[in-house]
């Protein structure tokens, strides 16, 4: 597909801002729109979808910040390579890579459902360049999206077996795919049918559905990574719809594991919050960033 096409649904919603392509150290481009004006903020978005997820965020927070939303590796419309990995450290190496390529300092990051993961995995690399995260319904427990509804734990679960994943990959709809991330919300009809029309327009791809049925199995390195939890130094806001996949129990261990932590629930939320409940994720970023530079500009005299 080309570049052009690449960005034509983004445009659709972000009529301003930069799209682009930057390359990590294996040649992989990683697709991403740079939008707003401020303090650095990184979005990261969740499992299996692209930047777009954002798309309703992000005008709420781009008169505050400059920020960067970007497609992981094959997914969206950044590259797919043959043969590489969709583990959890491959994924922190790709995001800590693009942060310390654009060269980004004081960076917020948010991240939801795997990328609420892996932003506070990549800050426990990144030092002093991370100054806060906001964790939204992080994505480190057994089952995952096999939760969301009967078709989801039938759909993903096919996908997770090699041959006959590739199979139900290939067979992917907008009924089929919508279904499953129905389940991921309180309120359905807070789902955007152009979104995920969009998001199997991406998975066309060659090589995508491999991709897909890796980033499924790849889950366990994600519960594994919680071992990283202990280490992270930054301020970090924990975010969770009450009606996240995640249970009360596991989200208070993750409270525990990470330092100084706080906890947030939203009502009437599910898993996708940031399509759900952007305006109240986008107070929370705001509140925690106006938290955060007082303390960081005494620790600076």
């Amino acid at each position: 597909m080309s570049v052009n096409y690449s960005g034509s649904y983004t445009r659709t919603w972000s009529p301003d801002g930069e799209i682009a392509f930057l390359a990590l150290s294996d040649g992989t481009r990683l697709r991403y729109l740079k939008t707003g004006q401020g303090p650095t903020l990184v979005l990261l978005h969740t499992v299996r979808t692209q930047r777009d997820y954002f798309q309703r965020l992000i005008p709420l927070l781009k008169d505050r910040f400059t920020i960067y939303a970007l497609d992981y590796p094959a997914l969206g419309w950044s590259d797919i390579k043959p043969g590489a990995s969709y583990q959890e450290p491959a994924l922190r190496k790709a995001i800590f890579e693009f942060i310390e390529t654009l060269n980004l300092t004081d960076v917020t990051l948010v991240g939801e459902s795997l990328g609420a993961t892996l932003s506070l995995t990549v800050s426990t690399e990144l030092g002093e360049r991370v100054t806060q995260i906001v964790a939204l319904n992080a994505y480190d427990y057994p089952q995952g999206v096999e939760r969301a509804n009967l078709l989801a734990s039938f759909i993903v679960k096919a996908l997770r077996v090699p041959v006959v994943g590739l199979i139900f990959s290939k067979l992917n709809n907008p009924m089929i795919l919508g279904g499953v991330m129905a389940g991921g919300f309180y309120d359905p009809n807070r789902l955007p049918k152009h979104f995920v029309r969009e998001q199997i327009r991406s998975g066309k791809r060659p090589g995508y559905a491999t991709a897909e049925t890796k980033y499924l199995r790849a889950l366990p390195s994600y519960i594994a990574a919680r071992s990283l939890y202990p280490r992270v130094e930054t301020p970090v806001t924990l975010v969770y719809g009450d009606r996240d996949w995640s249970r009360p129990k596991e989200r208070a261990e993750v409270a525990a594991l990470v330092p100084g932590s706080r906890l947030i629930t939203l009502p009437r939320t599910g898993h996708f919050s940031a399509f759900e409940r952007p305006e109240d994720i986008a107070r929370i970023v705001i509140d925690v960033a106006k938290d955060v530079a007082p303390k960081l500009r005494s620790a600076w005299r």
